[in-house]
């Protein structure tokens, strides 16, 4: 998120080849544990499918790992509640981290999109082959990106989660928007004037202090000057005023220029007992995680179970990523997401500032400021693990906002629109329909504010007619 309205960055993103298509092979257990596949979908030049693994045996299965080859001309398209990596026509699907054991009379299902009319071959499932053997255990690779041969026939609807969405108390369809802790050329609010049509507020920003990994917040003396004096204790009353009215507030931590570095345990641990202090001083519902200049995965996800340890099963958990962060499962930001896929309530992505990128099809770089932009890319995180509740579209609200990717509010209607009914499209089509899509982000409620209001006054209403 951007502090002042000079900044133009554009991203050039790396170029990750097309994956051969996804047949899971079917896992090889000990006795009593069952793997069966079925099409769900078939639009001729593709397919549908979904594999599903039942332990029906006496032992418990910790881990599991499939593989298999691929016949020449079919390949892997994308994928879902499972990691991939592939060597030629050679590809081994493992476990998540949420999926991956198995107890007795369990279950646990993946899916993906073939391209061609080939099926598996020399299945192994652990190392054995898949039709049987003692139950052995895998570690899990690193994760390719997906891409989305686009079918012919009118998209299926997602395929249901494999763990249930937190109850956080958010409607299910949201508003998010950013509210400034500074002052810079937009509108300077308090934050009881925050326009009504915002369902979740998120702070920006607390910041880093010299103990690694802590966090702390304080209303800005600039800010405070510009309203006319606004202190600590005016903006708690007002953190209770916008809950008092249904809303939710969470403390944004990072920034374009945040350096929270969260790199080990003690690191961990001081993020933790710091944004737990700010949530109990100011009442946050939770917790944003805006760092873009990298982090990671391992620690930060340490960190954010601890502070759901300490806080409940109420804690919000949102991230907004750049776009480049988003671009494969095997990058930092999608590792920490999926790591922490059965806390997390919504991953609002920053579908600007980014000049061209690919999508999940992986066939073009799509311009920003665009529904095929917003659209394809939002297809990657739904098509490669995240629930259709835990993704939103971040879009600025308006001129000043960004430097680049400044759509009107009815493009981000319609991008909600193709990826929920499958209308409005533009040329790129999802593979399926998400009729989940949790909503839209927008930085900043101040920018929409001084342009007017009309983001929120367009795209709120919009929300409550989505399925």
């Amino acid at each position: 998120m951007k502090r002042s309205r000079s900044l133009v960055f554009s991203l050039v993103t790396a170029v990750v080849a097309a994956l051969g298509a996804v047949w899971v092979a079917m896992p090889a257990f000990a006795a009593g544990v069952t793997a069966s596949f079925v099409k769900t979908a078939d639009w001729g030049s593709g397919w549908e499918g979904k594999y599903t693994i039942t332990n029906g045996g006496g032992a418990t299965v910790d881990g599991w790992s499939v593989a298999f080859e691929l016949p020449a001309g079919t390949t892997v398209g994308s994928y879902w509640d499972a990691l991939l990596t592939s060597s030629g026509q050679r590809h081994t699907f493992t476990n998540r981290s949420w999926n991956g054991r198995i107890v007795p009379g369990a279950s646990v299902s993946f899916g993906f999109l073939g391209n061609g009319p080939g099926a598996p071959t020399n299945c192994q499932f652990n190392g054995v082959p898949c039709g049987g053997g003692p139950t052995p255990t895998t570690a899990p690779p690193t994760t390719a990106p997906p891409t989305t041969p686009p079918p012919t026939t009118p998209p299926p609807t997602t395929p249901p989660p494999t763990s249930p969405p937190p109850n956080t108390g958010l409607p299910k369809h949201i508003l998010t928007g950013y509210w400034h802790n500074f002052d810079n050329p937009a509108v300077e609010l308090r934050l009881r004037d925050v326009p009504a049509e915002y369902d979740l507020v998120a702070v920006a920003f607390a910041e880093a202090t010299a103990t690694p990994g802590a966090v702390t917040f304080a209303v800005d003396p600039g800010l405070s000057a510009a309203l006319g004096g606004y202190t600590d204790a005016d903006f708690s009353a007002d953190v209770r005023a916008l809950q008092a009215r249904g809303k939710k507030v969470i403390i944004s931590v990072g920034g374009e220029t945040g350096r929270v570095a969260v790199n080990d345990a003690a690191s961990a641990a001081a993020f933790s007992n710091s944004v737990h202090a700010l949530i109990q001083r100011y009442g946050f519902d939770g917790v944003d995680i805006d760092l873009e200049n990298g982090l990671n995965p391992t620690y930060m996800a340490q960190a954010l179970r601890s502070l759901r340890a300490r806080t409940g099963a109420g804690l919000i958990i949102a991230m907004a990523p750049q776009t480049i962060d988003m671009q494969s499962p095997g990058g930092s930001y999608f590792k920490l997401a999926l790591d922490i896929k059965d806390i997390l309530t919504v991953v609002n992505t920053q579908f600007y500032n980014s000049g061209a990128m690919l999508g999940c099809d992986q066939n073009a770089a799509y311009g920003q400021g665009t529904v095929n932009f917003i659209v394809a890319l939002a297809c990657i995180q739904l098509e490669a693990g995240l629930r259709p509740d835990q993704v939103g579209l971040g879009l600025p609200a308006g001129p000043g906002a960004a430097g680049g990717g400044v759509v009107a509010p009815s493009v981000v209607n319609a991008a909600l629109d193709c990826l929920s009914r499958g209308t409005n499209c533009g040329s790129f089509r999802p593979p399926r329909t998400y009729p989940g899509i949790r909503g839209a982000m927008t930085w900043s409620v101040n920018w929409d504010v001084t342009n007017g209001n009309n983001f929120a006054r367009t795209i709120a209403p919009h929300l409550k007619t989505l399925p």
